[in-house]
């Protein structure tokens, strides 16, 4: 199973010691090989070594050369001038598998975006020799186009039966249409001539579960059997959910969207993205919402429109064939995603831009916004919610908000601020108690506990009874004269004239103070089993629990200035606005705005989600309250930590993630953070033409390292390229079965020309075409800083360190986690020691006035460990101890 992978590979979900286990591409260079001699030899005096020097008429069209005088032979730069390809044009027939990556291992982005940028060279260069040709340009050209437009339509079809299906399901805990078993309530009782305007949830075609098993449709037994139905079908729903994630697809289980930013940024989790996860994400998310948990659908939206835009990438080679353009594609699905679980496209643009993309071309953002743009009107051609809108919290406000109104709106983002510092240590506790006791063994009863949990206390009250985006729409909807609602019920003067639009403010009756009890008493419940239920094994979103939050604060705040307003209409801050008779406070714009808030909080998000909420309720005129809440609100939470819980969750998850939000403003160098450590086994490296088939096998099967430094030989140590584990695997496999004479004993060449050989030597294996002649590199006295920078813009899996030419080691994504997470435990001091920037290593010529011996193989001492302040106390190494 997936997660039996992902336990062994190291990445399971562990807390953030599974990034230190994992056994994966981030674990590349750390230890045991070929002893690297660095010890001078007679090639030192060589630039490129003995391999770069050939004669120039030997020297393919196209090569750098520099011709010295004197001599006739060429000085060459040891590759291609165009070697950046990593795809070099050496060999006459590509080897299958070389240039795939395996599971839970990262992309090379520089090499999938060179192969692009190859592809497109070659169907350029042959589109003009014949229509077919042509063809097959402008079909390269416009499948971007075709493939989001698909994902689109899929997204948008999904969501609008995702959301149809959980209505119904919703309703069946409560009752059944007779005339219409595929009705929900409110469709049940639409073309009944029966209701009433007080009770127009009524109908007789409706009946309730104590209606048809006892025939009693009032009373305490009445009350009971429907109680008891509601436990047992919310149980149901929730035991349904949690078996099929657990027997069919376990990536199917969670909000998806920390998974979602980790594959954008370049890691691999096949399966993830497949047609099983999208299938059982699908079943399973309209069960748990319909279970009444305190979860939504909106988040795993992202996850399901995701599924759909790497299904459909798969039909085309432009995208099927390359990990980074394929990437393209999912934030794009993304932000279709979004369109469609809130009904905002541009918001889903946004979300894609600033929350989940790690690459975000300015093309990518064309085809994202034409993604969302199609998503949004399949969902509204479906028309899930009856209202010809593609929103269920679409709200007309007829009063504009006061200048006053300022202060409480911030002090809801101070709220808002505080639940998320709150929902994301305690989530996150809990989340890693979970997976350190046995309690996180039994996925299925945790699931039923919870559920029950939330039954037994949800139905007594109405408030969260109701299905949470039926409570948030009752929040934000502003009490008109064709209100129901207990927090509508208001006295009114009796006296005053009846104005259909602008109904005045008036004093809170019996049912708005009992409203407020209970919305109080939801607020305690939400926040609570909010915090248990995140994480549990079935689909399970955040948003629409964060908005309910927000929203049952803001309406209670919104009432309370609201009465303050009515009976001291007198007090400065009111009298220039709220004189008597007037509609000065509107209470569900606080809910609006303190569900802005508290979302804002928990998700860190800023413009994205300002423009959500507007698109959600077209609230447009509002803007500036949302701004100003949710700026408090990211505020307020960032000093307690900067970290939202989507990157909380992928730190405790272990993904290697680089979050680019993050500074680094600590004094390391790249030496001190480099692989191997003085404890650690010397560094495995391959040499150029000295080593055969048989000794690379060795080193493969001694080792678990994803790839190995390329050296000129042992004696000069010079570097020559990077070449990866599994393309030697792949191209050792394939040569012995497709070329005669390679054996154990065959040499093994990465250079141009090969050797020259003994006669009876078997035939040599010339691996030169899948070597990465142009791998990073920076020095041991880079910054940390720059070197993060590095890994962030440009999405490296490694990088090599040398000194002079030579190589000294290896950075890895993991080593830049592990040493992020260490800084964060040991913080440095704010200004660094008087001697950092002092040169570290020894002149030309010792104490005693006489030259130093030429070594290579100099190794830093750490700052920390210094104990005298000067340059003796840089240590040189003899060639066997590195």
């Amino acid at each position: 199973m997936e997660s039996e992978q992902l336990f062994h590979r190291g990445y399971y979900r562990n807390s953030y010691n599974s990034i230190t286990s994992a056994s994966s591409d981030e674990e590349l260079l750390d230890g045991a090989g070929v002893i690297m001699d660095f010890q001078t030899s007679e090639d030192d005096n060589l630039l490129d070594g003995d391999a770069s020097i050939v004669p120039e008429r030997s020297l393919p069209e196209g090569w750098r050369k520099t011709v010295y005088k004197g001599t006739h032979y060429t000085m060459t730069n040891g590759g291609n001038i165009n070697s950046s390809t990593h795809l070099l044009d050496l060999l006459d027939e590509p080897i299958p598998g070389v240039g795939t990556y395996d599971d839970f291992h990262t992309i090379d982005w520089v090499r999938e975006k060179c192969k692009d940028r190859e592809r497109h060279r070659r169907i350029n260069s042959k589109k003009k020799e014949s229509a077919w040709e042509m063809t097959k340009s402008l079909y390269d050209a416009w499948s971007g186009w075709l493939v989001v437009t698909l994902t689109g339509l899929a997204s948008g079809a999904l969501a609008g039966l995702i959301d149809i299906a959980a209505d119904w399901m919703t309703d069946l805990k409560e009752g059944i249409c007779l005339s219409a078993l595929w009705f929900n309530h409110e469709q049940c009782c639409w073309g009944s001539n029966e209701t009433t305007f007080e009770e127009r949830d009524k109908c007789p075609q409706w009946k309730t579960w104590a209606e048809l098993i006892i025939g009693q449709a009032e009373g305490p037994g009445s009350y009971i059997m429907n109680y008891i139905m509601y436990i047992f079908w919310a149980l149901s729903f929730a035991f349904l959910a949690v078996s099929l994630v657990k027997v069919f697809a376990p990536y199917a289980c969670g909000s998806g969207i920390p998974e979602i930013k980790t594959i954008l940024s370049g890691f691999i989790i096949r399966g993830y993205l497949g047609k099983w996860t999208l299938m059982i994400k699908t079943i399973t998310l309209v069960l748990a919402v319909a279970s009444g948990l305190s979860l939504g659908k909106e988040g795993p939206l992202v996850h399901v429109a995701c599924c759909c835009g790497n299904i459909f990438s798969y039909l085309f080679p432009k995208y099927s064939t390359n990990e980074a353009k394929k990437r393209e594609v999912l934030s794009a699905a993304s932000a279709a995603g979004v369109s469609v679980a809130f009904g905002a496209p541009i918001g889903g643009v946004l979300f894609s831009l600033e929350e989940v993309s790690y690459y975000f071309p300015l093309k990518t953002l064309w085809r994202s916004f034409f993604a969302a743009l199609v998503a949004a009107f399949v969902l509204r051609s479906i028309n899930p919610f009856g209202n010809s809108r593609l929103v269920l919290f679409y709200v007309e406000y007829h009063t504009p908000w006061y200048l006053f109104e300022l202060l409480p709106f911030i002090l809801l983002g101070v709220f808002g601020g505080l639940w998320g510092a709150f929902f994301i240590r305690a989530n996150i506790a809990w989340c890693r108690r979970r997976k350190s006791t046995k309690f996180g063994k039994y996925p299925v009863l945790e699931v039923i506990i919870v559920a029950a949990i939330t039954a037994v206390i949800a139905f007594p009250n109405p408030y969260t009874r109701l299905n949470t985006s039926e409570l948030i729409k009752e929040l934000f909807t502003d009490c008109g004269p064709l209100e129901s609602s207990s927090l509508c019920d208001y006295r009114n003067d009796m006296n005053a004239s009846k104005i259909v639009d602008d109904i005045p403010d008036r004093p809170a009756g019996t049912g708005v103070y009992s409203a407020i009890w209970q919305l109080c008493l939801a607020l305690i419940f939400k926040i609570i089993m909010t915090v248990f239920t995140f994480g549990i094994k079935v689909p399970s979103g955040l948003f629409i629990p964060s908005m309910a939050i927000g929203a049952i604060a803001g309406r209670i705040v919104g009432i309370a200035v609201e009465q303050l307003a009515y009976y001291h209409h007198d007090w400065f801050i009111f009298k220039e606005w709220c004189e008597v008779g007037a509609d000065c406070i509107t209470p569900g714009l606080y809910a609006m705005v303190g569900a802005a808030a508290c979302l804002g909080g928990v998700t860190r998000m800023t413009v994205s989600l300002v423009v959500i909420v507007f698109e959600l309720t077209g609230g447009l005129e509002y803007i500036v309250p949302l701004m100003a809440a949710v700026m408090t609100s990211k505020w307020v939470g960032d000093a307690f930590g900067r970290e939202g819980i989507y990157e909380a969750h992928i730190r405790l998850n272990g993904y290697p993630f680089l979050d680019a939000k993050e500074e680094f403003t600590h004094t390391t160098l790249a030496a001190d953070v480099m692989r191997p450590r003085r404890s650690d086994p010397p560094l495995a490296v391959l040499t150029q033409d000295n080593m055969t088939v048989e000794d690379i096998e060795t080193l493969i099967n001694e080792t678990s390292y994803n790839g190995f430094p390329v050296i000129m030989s042992k004696e000069s140590q010079r570097l020559v390229g990077f070449a990866l584990r599994r393309d030697l695997t792949i191209a050792i496999e394939s040569a012995r079965k497709k070329q005669e004479g390679i054996v154990g004993s065959s040499r093994v060449c990465f250079a141009q020309h090969t050797p020259s050989l003994p006669a009876e030597s078997p035939r040599p294996l010339k691996l030169r075409s899948i070597l990465d002649m142009s791998p990073f590199t920076v020095t041991d006295h880079t910054p940390m800083e720059i070197v993060v920078d590095i890994f962030r813009k440009l999405g490296l899996r490694q990088c090599l360190v040398t000194h002079n030419g030579i190589v000294l080691g290896i950075i890895t994504k993991k080593n830049i986690l592990e040493h992020l997470e260490q800084l964060k435990q040991h913080v440095e001091p704010l200004a660094p020691p008087w001697h950092y920037n002092k040169k570290r290593y020894p002149p030309s010529y010792g104490p005693d006035g006489k030259p130093r011996p030429r070594l290579h193989n100099v190794q830093l001492k750490p700052i920390a460990e210094e104990r005298e302040e000067t340059e003796e106390e840089v240590h040189l190494l003899n060639s066997t101890t590195l």
